[in-house]
């Protein structure tokens, strides 16, 4: 970095990139026919599973439906893409 770089200003995404990014969220959910509702109560019945066994940070959760290229590389597929930061496990009892 330069003495000048320092100076300059660090731009925020441009709204149109943001925009473009919201519209393929929207289209990837309506191809997948899953509804804002349908994908909250999906995201409620894997914080109930999944706190069975650890204690997660329910502040840093993140869960969505994304897509990623498929493994016969024959276009995109839908993915349930989902980020639990794990604070501790919990202790099962037999």
């Amino acid at each position: 970095m330069g003495f000048m770089d320092f100076f300059k200003k660090t731009s925020a995404p441009a709204s149109g990139s943001v925009a473009k990014d919201r519209l393929k969220l929207v289209l990837v959910h309506d191809r997948v026919n899953c509804s804002a509702q349908v994908l909250e109560m999906l995201k409620t019945d894997i914080i109930k599973v999944i706190s069975n066994y650890m204690e997660i940070d329910l502040d840093e959760l993140d869960i969505q439906i994304t897509q990623t290229q498929s493994e016969e590389n024959n276009g995109t597929v839908p993915v349930l893409y989902a980020n639990i930061p794990i604070k501790s496990m919990r202790k099962i009892q037999d």
